[in-house]
């Protein structure tokens, strides 16, 4: 008996630790080249190393951590050249998003996105670089679910995930003082139904900071 509830409780004690680890990487909770090690892990899980183990095997394969050839774990330091090959898949994935969206941005919609918004700038008062990351992609991700293209936003979260710690980086590089001046572009174009201003306000919104950070 005992050993079917240990079996039937690991998987969900690696669950919960990749969850948590993806989502404080994606927001930045981690700056770039943090350590982590399996010890570490289990101690603050209060797991085993195998579930431990497997969370970050996830996470590697998914870019959100790298293994060095002598085991040592921690969240990627991307060159700039990665930088510019992140900032384009956003480009292609995220406007591509925004416009399948448009057609079903209604009112509701908008509101929220402004809302968002206004979470983002209370963050920036607080200079709390996970609270601002965390509204910023909340922001894009209520108008991109509206695109109905889970597969596309999947992929466009997994490259969120690698930009995760360079985006807190980023943060602290560039000072905010207000939320992303784009954000206000965003949110006409979607009220005007402008669909070539939504792409070029998503598309600069998306590649002007990391470009500025890779320059």
């Amino acid at each position: 008996m005992n050993s079917a509830r240990s079996t039937d409780a690991a998987p969900a004690a690696h669950d919960r630790v990749y969850r948590t680890l993806r989502t404080r990487i994606m927001y930045g909770d981690l700056a770039p080249g943090a350590a982590l090690t399996l010890r570490g892990i289990g101690r603050e899980f209060d797991v085993s190393m195998t579930p431990a183990r497997e969370a970050v095997r996830r996470l590697t394969a998914e870019g959100a951590l790298t293994l060095s050839s002598s085991g040592r774990v921690s969240t990627p330091e991307l060159s700039n050249d990665r930088i510019e090959e992140l900032a384009a898949l956003r480009a292609l994935l995220e406007v591509e998003l925004a416009s399948r969206a448009l057609p079903r941005a209604h009112f509701a919609l908008i509101e929220r996105m402004q809302t968002i918004n206004s979470t983002i700038g209370a963050a920036v008062a607080a200079r709390d670089p996970v609270a601002y990351i965390r509204a910023n992609l909340e922001f894009h991700r209520a108008l991109y679910l509206r695109a109905q293209a889970p597969a596309m936003l999947a992929m466009a979260e997994t490259v969120w995930l690698q930009l995760g710690p360079t985006m807190r980086a980023l943060y602290g590089r560039l000072g905010r003082t207000e939320p992303p001046a784009f954000h206000r572009t965003i949110l006409a174009a979607l009220r005007a139904g402008d669909e070539p201003g939504l792409r070029l306000a998503v598309r600069s919104d998306v590649t002007q900071g990391l470009r500025h950070l890779a320059g």
